[in-house]
């Protein structure tokens, strides 16, 4: 199968600033990590996202962006490019040498058990902006089905379970540990 090199992009629970990796896959499995980096947020900017998540309250459709969000979710999305193009120019590569890009947003609303969840980023910008295919939005349709919104995790467990060498993977259990604003094994 064809490789792909594609760049994760991550803002989690704890709104520290946002998480970015490379790695090239076939889709099925990992083929190899490449570099990462951490782009921290302003207290400032921290202040406004730990707001937003009171605003967000009043979300009754997915679609729906009260207050100051769009506003909000324009300038987190314009950080994350910022993050990337900062990236891209450290490690020598060029917005062509990148396949996709997936980005989650900062999550500000979740009740999985109402099949809502809300993240911010605005993904066609953040692809407009830097030239590169963007996958987003990537937990709605997992709530909506009844799962918790992580649908890549298992998959991306999976690919590194499966690249375990088999005679130690054979006779060993294998536990992941996610340790984000809720820990889950």
């Amino acid at each position: 199968a064809d490789l792909k090199r594609a760049i994760g992009l991550m803002s989690g629970t704890s709104m520290d600033g946002i998480d970015l990796a490379l790695l090239d896959t076939d889709g099925d499995q990992v083929v190899a990590r490449g570099a990462s980096s951490f782009t921290p947020y302003e207290a400032g900017f921290r202040k406004r996202l730990e707001a937003g998540l009171e605003t967000a309250r009043a979300i009754a459709m997915r679609s729906d962006r009260p207050g100051d969000l769009e506003e909000l979710e324009a300038e987190l999305t314009d950080r994350h490019a910022a993050a990337v193009e900062a990236f891209l120019a450290r490690e020598g590569l060029a917005a062509g040498d990148i396949d996709v890009i997936g980005f989650h947003g900062q999550t500000v609303l979740h009740r999985p058990h109402e099949g809502l969840t809300v993240q911010l980023g605005d993904g066609q910008r953040l692809a407009d902006r830097l030239g590169i295919d963007v996958v987003y939005d990537l937990r709605a349709n997992d709530t909506r089905l009844g799962g918790q919104g992580a649908p890549l995790v298992p998959a991306y467990h999976r690919a590194l379970a499966a690249g375990l060498p088999a005679e130690w993977a054979a006779e060993t259990p294998v536990v992941f540990v996610n340790i984000g604003g809720i820990s889950n094994i």
